[in-house]
């Protein structure tokens, strides 16, 4: 779920932190910079593990500020592909099951990778799986809070960077619908389609 990835940056210090350590001005600089943050084909940035080298400070003419190159090792949240997870669910639509698993919420199971057959219900706004039993089938509702075990199958990075607008028209353009329509940097794909996988209290119960 984890991983330690390998780092350099080059890290800004400001004058009136020159009284601190060097390793604890560029530590708080590294985090504040990265934490909670998605880096393209990386991950979530969690914390710094470790800076494992510091080359040489330089202060540029016209900033009084410090710059110093470092490699470092920094926690990020990246599961690899058939790792099984546990989150709660967040929300339902016809695009799938929407997964948290508490600091991530970009976790989808669309329709296909649920368990089969399934259908949606507009009235509750659920999942359902028509589970087949002798006594024929039982409706098993996906609802929201329940906790869900599932095998991420794909994920989906989005360059997020900011760009210019590419004509006029853009910019004139409706802006609050352009925020509503923001894709998340970074979305996981889940899947239930197998037995053990799914809601925990289908499992348990039985």
């Amino acid at each position: 779920m984890f991983v330690l990835v390998e780092m350099t940056d080059t890290v800004r210090i400001p004058p009136w932190q020159f009284e601190r350590k060097l390793n604890e001005s560029i530590a708080e600089e590294l985090n504040k910079k990265l934490a909670n943050k998605v880096v393209y084909n990386v991950g979530l940035c969690i914390c710094l593990y470790d800076i494992t080298k510091l080359e040489d400070s330089y202060i540029f003419p016209g900033d009084g500020a410090s710059h110093t190159k470092v490699h470092f090792r920094y926690v990020a949240f990246h599961p690899f592909l058939d790792e099984i997870l546990v989150g709660q669910i967040k929300s339902c639509s016809q695009d799938g099951v929407h997964v948290s698993i508490g600091f991530f919420d970009d976790i989808v199971i669309p329709p296909e990778s649920l368990q089969q057959p399934a259908k949606f219900d507009e009235a509750e706004q659920v999942w359902v799986w028509e589970y087949e039993t002798e006594e024929g089938a039982h409706d098993l509702y996906m609802d929201i809070g329940e906790e869900i075990r599932f095998r991420v199958v794909d994920e989906m990075f989005v360059d997020t960077s900011p760009t210019g607008p590419s004509s006029a028209e853009a910019s004139t353009s409706n802006a609050p619908e352009e925020v509503q329509k923001k894709e998340a940097p970074y979305t996981l794909v889940g899947s239930i389609s197998e037995p053990g996988l799914g809601l925990l209290s289908w499992w348990t119960n039985s």
